[in-house]
C-alpha cells in the first residue's frame, strides 16, 4: 500500500587622553553610553542570530551533501558513436522525484518513507515497462543521501540522454536513522529483510510500470546497505536477479547482539558462510553480483574472501577495490559505473 505522493521541487567609549577628566564631560559621555546601549544589545543581538542562521545553514549543506556542491545537471549533452566520434547535441530530460510512503505489515504495521525516482520520458510512455533499481542507505544516513551527495537522479538523466544505459525506476526506503538495523529481520527492530523484499517490492510493483521479475529489478547499497543488499538479494534470488555491495561488509557483526547467540541465526545473515549452502540457487536464477571496497577499509579482507568464495562457486560476479578507505568520495565517483553495470544487467522488456 502507498500513501499519497508529494512531488518535490529540484533541490546563508571614546578614549579620554592623557587629561584630567572634567565633569561635565564625563556626565556626557555616560549619558551618550546609556543612549547607545540598546542599539548594541541590538546590534548584537543581530550578529548572534545571523550567525547562528549561518551556522545552520552550513550544517544542514553538509548533511544534506557531505561536503560537495549540490549535483548540476546540463541542459545538453553530446552522443557519441560507437567509434568515438561525437554524433549530435541531445537535450537532458529530467526524471521525476517523488516521496511517498509505503505501508509495511512486516514492520508491524507502519508507513516507511521512501523516495522514488520516475526516468525522464516514464510519463510520456504510458505503456512502457521499466527495471528498478532498490537502494539502501548507510547508518547514521537517509535515503535522501542517494539524491543529494551521490547524485544519482542526475547521473541516470544524464546517461539516458548519452543513450549509454536504460531507464530505470529508482526506490530508496529510509531505514531509522539511529538505529543499526542491519537492513535484516531481528527480533530487536523488525523484519526489514522481509519489508523490503515483499512490503516494498509488491507496493511498487503494484503501483508503478515495472517489470515484475528477477531480471528487472537490482538491489544495491552502500556500507550497511551495502551489507544488506547482499544479505537480502542472496535471500531472495527469485526476486533480485542483480545485487551490488558498495563498501558492504559480508559477515553480520556478533557483538551487535542483533542475532542474539545463536551461532546459526548469524551465518544465516553472513552472505560470506552462506554462500556455500546456496551456489546452485544462484546460479539457476542468473543472479549478477557486482561489489567493491576500499583497501584501507576495514572489511577489506571479507569482501576479498567473498570474491574468492563466488569465483569457487562459479557464481557470476564482478569485484574490484581501490586504493583509498570507506568514504563517500569512492562511492560518488563510483556512482555512473555501478548505474552502467545495473543497466548492463537487467532487462527492459516483459518476459
Amino acid at each position: 500500500m502507498i500513501e499519497t505522493d508529494q512531488v518535490l521541487a529540484d533541490a546563508r567609549s571614546p578614549s579620554l587622553g592623557g587629561g584630567r577628566p572634567v565633569p561635565v564631560s564625563l556626565g556626557i559621555g555616560r549619558l551618550a553610553w546609556r543612549g547607545r546601549r540598546p542599539a548594541l544589545v541590538l546590534a548584537g543581538l543581530v550578529i548572534i542570530i545571523v550567525g547562528c542562521f549561518g551556522a545552520y545553514r552550513y550544517a544542514r549543506s553538509y548533511w544534506v551533501y557531505r561536503g560537495f556542491p549540490p549535483p548540476s545537471e546540463p541542459a545538453f549533452v553530446q552522443t557519441v558513436s560507437k567509434k568515438g566520434r561525437p554524433t549530435h547535441r541531445v537535450v537532458v530530460l529530467r526524471g521525476t522525484i517523488l516521496k511517498t510512503n509505503v505501508w509495511s505489515t512486516s514492520l508491524g504495521g507502519k508507513w516507511i518513507s521512501t523516495y522514488v525516482f520516475l526516468p525522464p520520458g516514464y510519463s510520456d510512455h504510458p505503456q512502457r515497462r521499466y527495471p528498478v533499481l532498490y537502494f539502501l542507505h548507510g547508518l547514521h544516513s537517509a535515503g535522501f543521501t542517494y539524491l543529494t551527495v551521490l547524485g544519482g537522479a542526475v547521473d541516470e538523466d544524464v546517461l539516458v540522454a548519452e543513450q549509454r544505459m536504460k531507464p530505470m525506476i529508482v526506490v530508496i526506503p529510509s531505514g531509522p536513522w539511529r538505529s543499526d538495523t542491519e537492513w535484516a529481520d531481528t527480533a530487536r527492530f523488525g523484519k526489514w529483510d522481509t519489508f523490503v523484499a515483499r512490503d516494498l517490492v509488491d507496493a511498487i510493483d503494484a503501483r508503478f510500470r515495472t517489470i515484475p521479475a528477477s531480471d528487472g529489478r537490482v538491489i544495491a547499497g552502500l556500507s550497511e546497505g551495502g551489507y544488506g543488499a547482499l544479505n537480502i538479494g542472496i535471500h531472495h534470488p527469485r526476486i533480485f536477479g542483480v545485487i551490488e555491495s558498495w563498501s558492504g561488509y559480508t559477515v553480520a557483526d556478533p557483538s551487535s547482539g542483533l542475532f542474539g547467540t545463536d551461532g546459526q541465526t548469524l551465518a544465516q545473515n553472513s552472505p560470506l558462510y552462506l554462500l556455500p549452502s546456496v551456489p546452485g540457487t544462484l546460479r539457476e536464477h542468473h543472479v549478477f553480483i557486482y561489489f567493491y571496497i576500499g583497501t584501507l577499509d576495514p572489511f577489506f579482507g571479507q569482501n576479498v574472501a567473498f570474491a574468492n568464495e563466488l569465483t569457487r562457486f562459479g557464481i557470476d560476479h564482478r569485484f574490484f577495490d581501490e586504493d583509498t578507505g570507506h568514504l563517500w568520495r569512492l562511492w560518488r565517483r563510483q556512482m555512473v559505473p555501478s548505474l552502467l553495470v545495473a543497466s548492463e544487467h537487467v532487462s527492459d522488456a516483459v518476459a
